[in-house]
């Protein structure tokens, strides 16, 4: 978005309720498939796992250990690119483009056939997040991608097999922002900014958490939601979906 009228703060709010009508309107089906598969997997008594690297740990993140939000989501992280905590941060970065981390990763963790695992990465390219989709499949797991689709079509690979986190999952969650994940430039500032991915996948997957709470609310299933620990009889709440699901919440242990 180009300078138009209000102040440079109200155009990213245009921006980026734009993005999110785009998202409700355009992956309304996408979303029910996804939380579909969500509602499925905590019924049996499988597993949620979600991984994201950079900032695309920020959602990822967001739906672990969280008030509102499903207790048996577990953060699947890589060491040094969870997030932008390394010395240097751009190690994170750096470690996108390492083959055989992420089957590394899956190798060691608890995941494993009937569970479900989220990835989001914006662009999709890296070796990281494609080859965690790749061998997360190869592993028996339900893979619910979130990219944003646009990139695939502008950008080329960086997985040897030349293809993106897209070509690999069950699921894909387009987030549909745009290339570079900036909403606006203006005369003066030399680089285009005010990047909208987090807020925009993580209300698409916040909404994809509704829908699934919904569904196994619908099957007679009690949805294993986490209570606020700051309102009266939400820690009493949260012990009593701690005991009945402990096999399914690992971040507790």
């Amino acid at each position: 978005m180009s300078d138009s009228a209000g102040t440079l703060a109200d155009q990213f709010f245009d921006a980026a309720i734009g993005l999110l009508n785009r998202v409700r309107e355009q992956e309304k089906d996408r979303i029910s498939q996804a939380a579909d598969r969500i509602a499925a997997t905590v019924a049996a008594g499988g597993r949620i796992f979600v991984h994201g690297a950079g900032h695309s740990a920020l959602p990822a993140q967001d739906l672990v250990y969280r008030a509102g939000g499903l207790a048996v989501v577990n953060l699947l992280g890589v060491p040094g690119a969870t997030g932008v905590d390394a010395s240097p941060a751009t190690l994170g970065s750096a470690l996108e483009h390492v083959p055989g981390l992420a089957t590394a990763v899956l190798d060691t963790s608890p995941a494993g056939q009937g569970d479900l695992l989220v990835v989001i990465s914006l662009s999709g390219r890296n070796v990281l997040p494609v080859e965690m989709a790749q061998h997360a499949r190869e592993r028996g797991l339900t893979v619910i991608g979130v990219t944003s689709v646009g990139y695939a079509e502008r950008t080329a690979s960086r997985h040897p097999s030349g293809t993106f986190l897209k070509d690999h999952c069950d699921v894909v969650l387009d987030s549909g922002i745009p290339l570079g994940d900036t909403t606006l430039t203006h005369d003066g500032i030399g680089a285009p900014f005010a990047p909208a991915s987090t807020v925009v996948t993580s209300a698409l997957l916040q909404a994809v958490v509704a829908e699934a709470a919904g569904l196994l609310a619908a099957a007679g299933t009690e949805p294993p939601l986490l209570r606020s620990a700051n309102v009266d009889g939400g820690k009493e709440w949260n012990e009593k979906v701690y005991t009945d699901h402990a096999d399914q919440i690992l971040w507790r242990r």
